[in-house]
């Protein structure tokens, strides 16, 4: 074996998970694309970060350092700039790196095996073409972390006078990212009748200066070489706006390429691994915790999912996890996913209860059966908020459906 177990991604969930493990004695080692571990956090030059982990308010390059060094001084080995390519059952991981790849042959192809394998690679936002956004395709159209990588890492300013499309909270840290160097957002435009971030953070573009347009979509991107315009719709009439540039914020979805190819099963309503309540995956080799789960959480919940998901690892490799599950079966119109997808029998679940989100706005019921027995959560939701309830813990298979109120 390479390693009792190999981490693929190095950030919170991947990094906290490594110092947990090492704790316990198993060699470890994190493989990262990026020529820096760290994760999303090392691009953002703002707060808040570390309340959870070290009860002190740091902003994101800080925060993803400390839990850097924190995995080296474990003993954890992190390697950057290493493609996994493909996971095969095992486990075995095929990987690429500049050069000779440790284990590997010449040309930077290995093949690295573990006792266990946790998949960590985090989430990414949804691009213009996936939203079906007219116009041409001018240069100054971004994604919140190409933003923040141009302004925090390079030092670059690629726009003065943007318009920010999006409401949840990744757009309130691109407010935070512009203002860091100058550029005034002419606009933040949200195509509900609500920004989806929780109040009080609708409050804050107003604070600063910032029209907040409810109820408006992006319908064109104009300008040739550059962005010079974009044309609002709202409640079926068109205006142009002014502007130099395009955020396209939030819509995060799992980065799951690893899975077109791999022999794990995929959820399609988050489009990252099916998992029981310890983070396994159907080859029960494979755990997966972080955004991988479903492309929305904060840094902090994710760095609490990865050591969690990594004291469910330690009890797999005891042979101490009950053996088996049963598909979680989901219901009602309104459900965009759940997670997990899987139920084991057995208690000590790593997951933070039942996640779900809604795909509208929704008020009623959810309804969650397990061993004959009904409990009802009364939910008031929007599109991509939290929503977290009690996983039942007994014998038999889940069932969860939502229902409206009448």
């Amino acid at each position: 074996m390479d390693a009792d177990v190999i981490i693929v991604g190095a950030g919170p969930a991947g990094l906290s998970a490594a110092i947990t493990l090492r704790a316990a004695g198993l060699r470890v080692t994190l493989l990262d694309r990026e020529a820096q571990a760290g994760g999303i956090p090392r691009h953002c030059g703002h707060y808040p970060y570390g309340l959870r982990e070290y009860r002190r308010l740091m902003q994101g390059p800080a925060y993803a350092a400390r839990l850097v060094a924190q995995a080296r001084a474990a003993g954890a080995e992190i390697r950057t700039q290493t493609n996994v390519v493909a996971l095969h059952p095992g486990p075995r991981l095929t990987v690429t790196a500049p050069g000779r790849v440790a284990g590997g042959v010449a040309g930077g192809v290995a093949e690295l095996t573990a006792r266990a394998v946790l998949l960590a690679t985090g989430a990414r936002e949804t691009p213009r073409a996936a939203r079906l956004i007219g116009g041409t395709k001018p240069g100054g159209i971004l994604n919140t972390g190409a933003l923040q990588g141009l302004v925090y890492l390079g030092g670059q300013r690629p726009f003065r006078r943007p318009v920010i499309l999006g409401t949840e909270l990744v757009a309130f840290s691109a407010i935070l990212t512009c203002r860091h160097l100058g550029i005034c957002p002419v606009a933040m435009v949200e195509s509900g009748p609500r920004a989806t971030a929780r109040w009080p953070a609708a409050l804050f573009p107003r604070l600063v200066g910032i029209p907040l347009h409810l109820e408006t979509e992006v319908a064109e991107i104009t300008g040739r070489d550059r962005v010079d315009g974009v044309v609002l719709r709202h409640r079926g009439t068109t205006r142009r706006l002014a502007c130099d540039g395009v955020v396209v914020t939030g819509g995060f979805r799992p980065e799951a390429a690893l899975l077109a190819e791999a022999h794990l099963a995929r959820d399609a309503g988050t489009g990252g691994p099916q998992v029981d309540q310890y983070g396994r995956c159907s080859d029960p080799a494979y755990f997966a915790a972080g955004n991988l789960l479903r492309g929305v959480e904060t840094a902090g919940a994710c760095w609490a999912e990865g050591r969690a998901v990594a004291r469910a690892m330690l009890r797999g490799l005891a042979g101490a996890l009950p053996e088996g599950s049963t598909p979680l079966t989901a219901s009602g119109d309104a459900l965009r996913y759940a997670v997990p997808q899987r139920t084991a029998p057995g208690e000590g679940a790593a997951l933070a209860g039942l996640q779900l989100r809604v795909n509208r706005p929704f008020r009623g019921r959810a309804l969650v059966t397990a061993g004959g027995a009904t409990l009802a959560h009364a939910i008031t939701a929007l599109p991509e908020r939290r929503i977290i309830l009690p996983l039942p813990s007994g014998p038999g298979p889940v069932t969860l459906r939502l229902e409206d109120a009448p």
